[in-house]
């Protein structure tokens, strides 16, 4: 059974490569090891994005900000994972509630990077 790090490693190198599915699995069978993996869920989130799976983006890139709230880069990345979504919708009303969660996330980022 490989390591969790050597899961994550081998995801990005798949990753790196265009290999999006296989990436995508592979992080999967690492959150089935460790499911508050917040890496594995940020890079799910990138993954899903450029395959064009936005709620499934959407999901994961949620679930690292709950498990580390308190830091401002995931919600940058939930932010650019709504702005993303924002752009694979073909309808107004969820475009505009993507670009509006963009917003937000990239407020509390600001907020948490300033201290308040």
């Amino acid at each position: 059974m490989s390591s969790i790090t050597d899961l994550y490693n081998e995801a990005e190198q798949l990753k790196d490569k265009g290999d999006f599915e296989e990436a995508a699995a592979k992080l999967q069978t690492l959150l089935e090891q460790q499911e508050s993996y917040t890496l594995a869920h940020l890079a799910l989130a990138v993954i899903y994005g450029k395959l064009g799976r936005h709620e499934d983006a959407v999901r994961h890139g949620q679930r690292a900000c709950e498990l580390e709230p308190k830091d401002p880069f995931n919600f940058t990345a939930m932010s650019v994972t709504y702005q993303r979504a924002s752009l694979g919708v073909s309808n107004a009303q969820d475009n505009q509630r993507y670009i509006q969660l963009a917003e937000q996330a990239m407020a509390q980022a600001h907020t948490l990077q300033s201290g308040g």
